[in-house]
Order: C-alpha cells, then sequence, then structure tokens
C-alpha cells in the first residue's frame, strides 16, 4: 500500500504543480494591445472632367467628390447609340497640362448648347437644328455656313469651337 499512497502523493503534488503553474502564467498573461489601422484619405476630386467619345455633347464637365459615372454621362447629354459601355476610360493629365477647348458636336447639339456660341441666337439654334433634320446632318463644320443667317463672319467666330462627329 505504500507503493499506492506514493503514487497518490506524487500524482497530487503534479497536479497541484500543474494549477499553480497555470494560476501564475495566467496572470503574467496580458491580451493584445489593439492595433489601429489607418488608411490614407482618398483625395476629394474637384475640378473638370472631359467626357468624349459616345456621348452627346464631349466637352468639359465640372466634377464633384462623389459623382457618378452615371450622372456625368447624364450631363454630357447622354450616350450615343453606338455607345459601347463595356470599357469606359479616364485620363487625369498632369499638373501643367493644357487641353483641347470645348467644342461643339453641331449635329448632336440640342439648341440650349448651340445658343453658347458667339453670334447664335434662339433662332439660328433652331435653323441649325431645322437644316440637320432636313439634310440629315453636316458633313464638315463649313456646312454651317449653308445655315440660313450664318456667314462667313459668324463662321469665323464659331470654326475653333465646333465639330462633327463621325
Amino acid at each position: 500500500m505504500t507503493k499506492h499512497r506514493y503514487w497518490a502523493l506524487i500524482t497530487v503534488f503534479l497536479i497541484a504543480v500543474i494549477i499553480i503553474g497555470g494560476i501564475v502564467a495566467w496572470s503574467r498573461y496580458s491580451p493584445p494591445h489593439s492595433v489601429e489601422i489607418s488608411l490614407p484619405s482618398s483625395p476629394e476630386f474637384q475640378g473638370e472632367i472631359y467626357l468624349g467619345g459616345a456621348v452627346s455633347n464631349p466637352g468639359f464637365y465640372p466634377l464633384e467628390s462623389g459623382d457618378s459615372i452615371d450622372a456625368l454621362i447624364q450631363a454630357a447629354g447622354g450616350t450615343t447609340n453606338d455607345a459601347d459601355l463595356t470599357g469606359v476610360k479616364i485620363y487625369i493629365p498632369e499638373v501643367g497640362e493644357k487641353h483641347q477647348p470645348q467644342k461643339i458636336d453641331i449635329n448632336r447639339a440640342e439648341a440650349w448648347l448651340l445658343e453658347t456660341l458667339p453670334g447664335i441666337g434662339q433662332s439660328k439654334a433652331q435653323a441649325i437644328i431645322d437644316y440637320r433634320q432636313k439634310i440629315g446632318g453636316f458633313q464638315s463644320i463649313t456646312d454651317i455656313t449653308d445655315v440660313q443667317g450664318i456667314g462667313p463672319a459668324i463662321y469665323e467666330q464659331i470654326e475653333d469651337m465646333i465639330t462633327v462627329a463621325d
């Protein structure tokens, strides 16, 4: 029986060592400190964005932080029938890079946009729209002189501001 008592004493001693070791380890354990991850904020986009390609009125439009691509396309008069929206290109110019002035597509522009051209008022804008509906569109920018009331003097004022899309 002494032998069993001896093993019982060793077992109790080992259990006590394990319990005391566990308590010591637990008291020294400190949970990890929380790690704070901070990401740099994205820059606030403000300025102008150029919308070109298959939009009704290509050109520069104001860009505010939070603008959606859809809202910008709508500002440009929407897309044309041959627009491929599976790929949209965004180009960000470098500081100091100059952009081409905005040109108005005389085959697609609405009257209010045509009226922004020098020498083109409400009646001439409507005459341009009537002409393109009757003829089927302008083939070149010089064809605008065929519209009644638009002669060489007005053409010289607007030739750098207009375009004819393909």
